[in-house]
């Protein structure tokens, strides 16, 4: 499977990046209804877009799961859906069906929401402290972590646990490649794990370094700590990887080398997200205030966007120039067509 069509808007030149997002301004999501200011959560962990970037959703540790209209900020234009019953550590909508919507939570309960009828459709139960969650690219089924170092393969449409896989360390954060031939998984070793799908075996490679025939554990090495999180571009050309150690390490995905790193955050990184386009990469992380923006094809240092503290959660939007990110608990999204 190829990396998913978009659509071909105009490509921003690093040169002028600046000059594009310097003078504008975020707009915030979460007003209050009562004209009284911002209503914030203790922590906005995850932020989705939809396939098509017309919804985003955010999930919260106070168990709020709210969809949203970009282009309608106010609170009384969105969508609550409730169901947990403990904090959402990680949400995201079916790359082939832009009103599903799966979310995570430590009350260990996988839930599928259909975001037009608010409707939660299916749920699997039992997962314990459940906290990544990567949709197959074609969207048949899915890949759940919990903090027990286990992994479970799902099934939307049974609503249930297909096959399950004790990890030898603890893994967080996964990514898929756009085959879905493979699995990304950072552990807390630092290194990230490649393994095949749906079997979820170790991908094996011939080593120099032992005996001719002989095969070990294909891993990715790039962090002095823990890696939290991994995506890969729209394009497919680089793997973004997160750490403990306030790194993004880039990877060529046709060599696997470490092509760049990215040192400027301020913190564990959280989250990654590429633009449309993949020319661009930002980080969130829980220290520091703003956001920088890296040039992926140079490792240049394009912009920072000014925010107000940390930002855990980002998100660029899968058609255009559009960036999501929580800031102190409200969403915001600062939108390059948005003059």
């Amino acid at each position: 499977m190829a990396p998913p069509a978009r659509p071909r808007h105009s490509r921003i030149p690093k040169e002028r990046f600046p000059l594009v997002f310097g003078s504008l301004k975020s707009q915030p999501y979460n007003e209050s209804t009562s004209g009284r200011g911002l209503l914030s959560h203790p922590s906005l962990r995850s932020i989705a877009w939809n396939p098509l970037g017309t919804l985003i959703a955010t999930g919260s540790s106070d168990k709020t799961l709210r969809v949203w209209n970009p282009e309608k900020p106010n609170v009384r234009f969105s969508t609550e859906l409730k169901g947990h019953v403990a904090g959402i550590e990680k949400i995201a909508f079916n790359p082939v069906k832009d009103g599903e919507l799966c979310s995570v939570s430590n009350d260990g309960v996988v839930k599928f929401w259909d975001v037009r009828t608010k409707a939660c459709v299916n749920e699997v139960k039992g997962l314990g402290s459940a906290h990544t969650l990567a949709w197959a690219p074609d969207g048949n089924s899915l890949l759940v972590g919990n903090k027990r170092a286990e992994l479970f393969r799902i099934s939307p449409v049974k609503s249930a646990v297909i096959t399950s896989h004790q990890l030898s360390v603890d893994a967080n954060q996964m990514a898929f490649c756009w085959s879905g031939e493979k699995v990304f998984l950072p552990t807390a070793e630092g290194t990230i794990r490649i393994l095949s799908y749906p079997e979820l075996e170790p991908v094996l490679h011939v080593s120099h370094a032992v005996r001719e025939g002989e095969s070990t554990e294909f891993m990715l090495k790039g962090h002095t700590a823990s890696c939290l999180t991994t995506e890969l571009s729209p394009t497919g050309r680089y793997l973004a990887t997160g750490g403990a150690d306030s790194i993004i390490a880039l990877f060529d995905t046709k060599d696997w080398i470490c092509q760049r790193t990215v040192s400027r955050i301020s913190g564990p990184v959280k989250s990654i997200s590429f633009s449309f386009d993949g020319s661009y990469v930002v980080g969130g992380c829980e220290e520091g205030p703003g956001l920088e923006v890296t040039h992926t094809e140079t490792g240049e240092h394009v912009h920072t966007f000014k925010t107000a503290g940390p930002c855990e959660a980002v998100a660029w939007a899968p058609t255009r120039y559009c960036l999501a990110y929580s800031d102190l608990g409200v969403l915001r999204i600062i939108d390059a067509d948005r003059k």
